[in-house]
């Protein structure tokens, strides 16, 4: 069915009138990001209204240690082989653009399926397993079909169980992931008693989640709404989250801006730990963890991710920061808030 954009337009006006007070609604995904900023979506609110950014951009949200060992593990001599959003994020050591400018073995791939093969001619490589639910399936896969993996995968309504904990982080909706709930559903955003919609990708499908937030807002539901239909089923994937299941267990995680959560992430079960790269190179990586040494950024990122403040009141943003330049894994992954920014804020 098409979307009259002008209606949904007027409607959240309306609503939004009706309402009266200030709100902010947060979007949990970083395709959502890009989205809002590419159709000028933010100019489009009513004054009251606000569009945030959470914690959806998984490279954004891995933590700093998972960044310097994947990089002290191809210092070493191991051939790794990475998503290229993580290429640039910045390491305490140095990015792994910057090992692999140094010699070591660090390659791109653009699919699952290229790391599976070039395992066969690198003999010991390590995948750098990161993201949410949507690509955990690919990842557990791949540790069937023998390949090497460091995990950093995240279980997303964790982080959002710590959003609504944070009694600073003031959010009146949130615009649930659309890639994660066709994986997870939606039944399981229900224990969260807050405004949610899972709102599909376009620009029109995007106002209409907005549209129904407002619409639960103004009649004081806490509901979960699917404006998805075509992709996201209420028990989602049960498929993709047995062969999950199969492979991983749950167990706690650090988050870059949010800390450590627990039973937020992912690790390889026991029946695959010659796939496991904290069994397969347990004393390297325990000796990498032991060396790093933080240092300090006036980067702002994890407060970004958490809504805290906008990108552009970072004091690096556009100045020190630039996708030239990235000073932080906001700027560098294509969905991170700050790269948007950069990209379609003028």
């Amino acid at each position: 069915m098409k979307l009259d954009k002008q209606k949904l337009l007027q409607s959240i006006k309306d609503n939004a009138n009706q309402i009266g007070r200030p709100l902010r609604l947060m979007e949990l995904c970083g395709t959502h990001s890009q989205s809002i900023a590419q159709h000028g979506i933010k100019s489009l609110m009513p004054k009251n209204v606000k569009l945030v950014s959470g914690p959806g951009c998984p490279v954004c949200v891995t933590d700093q240690t998972d960044i310097d060992v994947m990089v002290g593990l191809a210092l070493a001599g191991i051939p790794v082989a990475v998503y290229g959003d993580t290429m640039q994020v910045p390491g305490n050591l140095m990015s792994l653009e910057e090992a692999k400018r140094q010699g070591a073995d660090v390659s791109i791939v653009y699919d699952i399926t290229e790391a599976v093969a070039m395992s066969q001619e690198k003999r010991g490589l390590v995948f750098f397993g990161l993201g949410f639910e949507t690509t955990t399936g690919m990842t557990a896969w791949a540790i069937q079909q023998g390949l090497i993996v460091y995990c950093a995968h995240k279980i997303f309504p964790p982080a959002m169980s710590a959003l609504l904990a944070n009694k600073k982080i003031k959010v009146g909706g949130f615009l649930n992931p659309g890639h994660v709930s066709s994986i997870i559903g939606t039944k399981v955003y229900e224990q969260f008693k807050i405004p949610q919609v899972v709102a599909g990708f376009d620009g029109e499908g995007i106002l209409l989640a907005i549209e129904m937030l407002l619409t639960q807002i103004l009649e004081n539901k806490t509901i979960v709404q699917n404006a998805y239909t075509s992709l996201v089923k209420k028990d989602g994937n049960p498929k993709a989250r047995k062969l999950i299941s199969e492979v991983f267990e749950i167990s706690d995680a650090r988050w870059r801006g949010l800390g450590e959560i627990k039973k937020s992430g992912l690790k390889i079960r026991k029946k695959y730990k010659k796939q496991d790269a904290e069994f397969v190179y347990a004393n390297l990586i325990k000796k990498i963890r032991k060396e790093i040494k933080p240092k300090l950024s006036a980067c702002k990122c994890g407060l970004v991710l958490q809504g805290l403040i906008e990108s552009k009141e970072c004091p690096l943003f556009g100045k020190v920061c630039t996708l030239d330049n990235p000073q932080g894994a906001c700027m560098v992954s294509v969905e991170g808030s700050c790269n948007v920014e950069y990209r379609y804020g003028k």
